[in-house]
């Protein structure tokens, strides 16, 4: 086949339409398959992203995210062998501006302003900025995304309206944190927060989560089972995972995700198959009289088979690359896109993802092929020459 390679690259652009509708429909086609796979990698990756997550667990209400733990329960926490550090994490949610904007919404935490950057070394913020947010009661951090997204500088002030908790809060910017994942999020001060329940809220003294810090990865399946342990009989028991583990869990709220993905790229690779089955099988049909002369001039069987298999491959490979581009730019625009899951900033198509897109482009395409290409290739001279098409 390879003393054949450059016929095989000119038949395979004949029929310039036929070759370019193909190709298209491919790409298209490889494109969702390949942003697909990137999806499966990205949500369900048994990888953690950088070292310090695989140190942090996230501990909530085993019940639901909606039922709130005793803020005492950090304390205890704490003591538990393993454990270098423990931060209360309370959603705020709440309205900014213009509630019905969605350009307005973005992640809002209530957390301990001495060890957020404990939890998270990720973060990079000045150190006098880091003091500020600590010693004033009403400051709060931005991470530079939301910084730039709404123009805020140190010392503008900001008011977020509360829904799930009755409380107004007037904040002040301290300071611009950097954050690697370019994530919109906003801390302020849990302790402020409480300040403003009246002392008869059942809001009050109690947290929606605990994020907890490992001393090493090794350690972090026994102190996630340690601490559900501590409060298996209270009336507040609580479900320990890892980080990654609970940003995932908000994915489920859709269903069984992971089928999901997979049904749609058996369909989509089943859809492409069907496709270029037909392009591919009207094509050889029509050059059957060509195949008759060429095996007059002393072609093989075997040779005639290779070239319509590599002009395919070159067919499926071309759409097969093309369609990886362009899941890499849309991928890409979705990092740049404001997502609350973390995932969403790892969707990308990584070299394996590629591979695994070009092999399937490949094997797409010479299934197609190999039908047709073997009956042209049985077909006697005489009966070749006389096909009609």
């Amino acid at each position: 086949m390879s003393r054949n390679l450059s016929l095989i690259l000119r038949n395979s652009l004949r029929n310039r339409r036929r070759s370019v509708l193909t190709i298209s429909s491919m790409a298209v086609s490889l494109c969702l398959l390949g942003v697909l796979m990137a999806m499966y990698r990205a949500l369900f990756s048994d990888e953690e992203r950088t070292p310090a997550q695989a140190l942090r667990l996230m501990t909530h209400h085993k019940v639901s995210l909606a039922n709130a733990l005793p803020s005492s329960y950090g304390s205890r926490i704490e003591q538990v062998p393993g454990v270098k550090s423990v931060t209360v994490w309370q959603w705020f949610g709440g309205a900014y501006r213009d509630a019905r904007d969605t350009r307005n919404f973005f992640a809002r935490f209530g957390v301990d302003p001495s060890r957020v950057f404990e939890m998270h070394p990720e973060l990079v913020m000045r150190d006098e900025e880091k003091l500020a947010f600590k010693q004033e009661r009403t400051a709060f951090i931005a991470s530079r995304a939301l910084a730039e997204k709404f123009d805020w500088k140190p010392g503008e002030r900001i008011t977020l309206v509360g829904d799930i908790f009755p409380v107004t809060l007037e904040l002040t910017l301290a300071g611009i944190f950097d954050d690697p994942d370019r994530n919109e999020i906003l801390f302020f001060n849990w302790d402020y927060l409480q300040e403003g329940l009246p002392a008869s809220s059942p809001q009050r003294d109690t947290a929606g989560a605990f994020k907890v810090l490992a001393s090493s990865p090794d350690e972090v399946p026994a102190i996630a089972k340690a601490i559900d342990a501590l409060f298996d009989n209270s009336p507040a028991p609580t479900t320990t995972e890892s980080e990654r583990a609970f940003q995932l869990s908000f994915v489920s709220f859709l269903g069984d995700v992971k089928l999901f993905l997979m049904a749609i790229c058996g369909a989509v690779t089943f859809t492409i198959l069907l496709v270029s089955s037909n392009t591919i099988s009207m094509s050889v049909r029509e050059r059957i009289p060509e195949f008759g002369i060429m095996k007059t001039l002393g072609f093989t069987p075997s040779a005639i088979l290779g070239m319509i298999l590599g002009e395919a491959a070159v067919i499926a490979l071309t759409g097969g690359a093309i369609g990886c581009l362009l899941a890499a730019g849309l991928c890409a625009m979705a990092r740049q896109a404001p997502a609350f899951l973390q995932a969403i900033r790892q969707l990308g198509v990584t070299p394996l993802i590629a591979a695994l897109n070009l092999s399937a482009a490949l094997l797409i395409g010479l299934a197609s092929a190999f039908v047709p290409a073997l009956g042209a290739c049985r077909t006697s001279i005489a009966d070749s020459l006389r096909h009609t098409g």
